[in-house]
């Protein structure tokens, strides 16, 4: 999933951003609430985790902000205040969980699981082409009674071509979709996850089932599809 993370504490922010891209989500993990208003206005995501007590605007603010746009990706609030009334402030604001600091990171983990489900994009636990499967939840994908570990980062290059499948994805899509606010790629850094992903996929006899259309970029078809 691609998540927005924002929390102003750095001793917080950054095991949670650490653990969550473990898990293999795409993250932006920003400290200022003016930045991360800025950000939902530009871009859309599966997931929004936002402390309620933020700098300039706070995660309330922007919780109530993103509802009032019509956007209805989950929302999951991190904050020390944990009385009733302030949780049902929060519900009533358009959240969808609540989590109360300090922030236990195996809890937050199953949380995002949890709302990752109510997701639009949605699709189960495992994403499907032809025999080829991709486990959402252990980063590995399958086949033929064959599984191979993927890095957090193939793993994201396989979901993504997967949910957009036949589909052919340019260079500046997958480095827009795949890393993070605020960081560069090599100019080569595509090319190299690709060669990675199909060492990865050789093992399961379907290196050629990411195809390279040139001028254009990549794609994903199933030596089913190509018959």
């Amino acid at each position: 999933m691609k998540i927005l993370l924002v929390e102003d504490d750095p001793a917080q922010l950054e095991p949670l951003h650490a653990a969550l891209l473990q898990a293999g989500h795409i993250v932006d993990g920003i400290e200022d609430g003016e930045i991360a208003q800025w950000l939902l206005s530009q871009k859309d995501y599966d997931l929004l985790i936002l402390d309620w007590m933020l700098p300039k605007v706070s995660g309330l603010s922007l919780c109530r902000q993103y509802r009032r746009l019509g956007k209805t990706a989950p929302v999951l609030m991190l904050t020390a205040k944990d009385t009733t009334p302030d949780k049902v402030t929060g519900l009533d604001a358009g959240a969808d969980d609540y989590l109360v600091k300090p922030t236990d990171i195996v809890e937050l983990l199953a949380r995002v699981r949890a709302l990752g489900r109510r997701s639009p994009l949605w699709q189960g636990d495992i994403l499907r082409m032809e025999d080829l499967q991709l486990h959402l939840n252990s980063l590995t994908v399958e086949r033929e009674q064959t599984t191979v570990q993927l890095s957090a980062r193939e793993f994201q290059l396989l979901e993504y071509l997967l949910r957009h499948p036949h589909q052919v994805l340019t260079r500046d899509q997958i480095e827009q979709a795949l890393w993070e606010w605020g960081t560069e790629p090599e100019s080569n850094a595509v090319t190299t996850l690709v060669r990675r992903l199909r060492q990865r996929l050789q093992l399961l006899g379907a290196a050629d089932w990411i195809e390279t259309v040139y001028g254009m970029g990549y794609r994903i078809n199933s030596s089913a599809s190509k018959k």
